[in-house]
């Protein structure tokens, strides 16, 4: 599982970088990285950088966010939903049995947890979160208004690119529930994934509709695989 550390000691460029034949995209350079949070920092709302900033995580944030924040909340953004929509050749999946990835898509609406990065590290955890996040050109940074129980706040999140090669919009679920089942990466499985996601949503009194049906169908068909001799 990535951690905090070794995301800050470049493995994920170098896990990208090593295994690019199997992408056929090359992983963003460290100037890269820093020049896309600088134009992201540089879009932010008015006074939303005199203080704390939020991040929301919506995926393997939820439950594995490597990052230092001082307090962690439910929320809920607008105009995104959670959504399997892109393929992985890598991390959990191959190229002959692509795994899916959660991104955030246009429309709706969508609950999860968010995080408050205190300013004084602000620029140290936001480096580890784009080395993380932005290692590749899947993603676009977003302003979003997370609105939590105390109230609304702004908040960086990661929507995905639908020019990306990759993104494969809305899947029946009996097909995106088929690689879910059986698709595993140098990270691990997408089942993995998936359970991880739920469980930690649930933790947070989130029970996602979509996810809880997938998480139903990858056990069911995990339930009819063979087992081997």
């Amino acid at each position: 599982m990535l951690n905090r550390d070794s995301i800050r000691d470049g493995i994920v460029f170098k896990m990208l970088q090593e295994n690019q034949h199997l992408n056929n995209i090359a992983p963003r350079t460290a100037e890269e990285r820093a020049a896309s949070l600088n134009a992201t920092l540089a879009q932010a709302p008015a006074g939303t950088l005199d203080g704390d900033v939020w991040v929301f995580g919506y995926g393997s944030l939820v439950w594995n966010p490597a990052f230092e924040f001082a307090e962690k909340r439910r929320g809920r953004i607008y105009g995104y939903h959670r959504a399997y929509c892109i393929w992985t050749h890598m991390g959990r999946g191959t190229p002959d049995n692509p795994g899916l990835m959660l991104a955030l898509d246009r429309g709706g609406s969508c609950c999860g947890a968010a995080f408050r990065i205190a300013r004084d590290k602000l620029e140290e955890e936001l480096s580890i979160l784009w080395a993380r996040e932005m290692a590749m050109n899947s993603y676009v940074p977003a302003w979003v208004t997370v609105h939590t129980d105390t109230g609304p706040a702004n908040g960086l999140t990661f929507t995905i690119d639908r020019r990306h090669e990759r993104y494969v919009g809305c899947l029946p679920p009996d097909i995106a529930a088929s690689h879910l089942a059986t698709a595993e990466g140098y990270l691990g499985t997408s089942a993995e994934y998936l359970e991880n996601t739920v469980a930690h949503l649930e933790e947070l009194g989130i029970r996602d509709a979509n996810l809880l049906d997938l998480h139903r169908r990858v056990t069911a068909l995990q339930r009819k695989r063979p087992v081997d001799a």
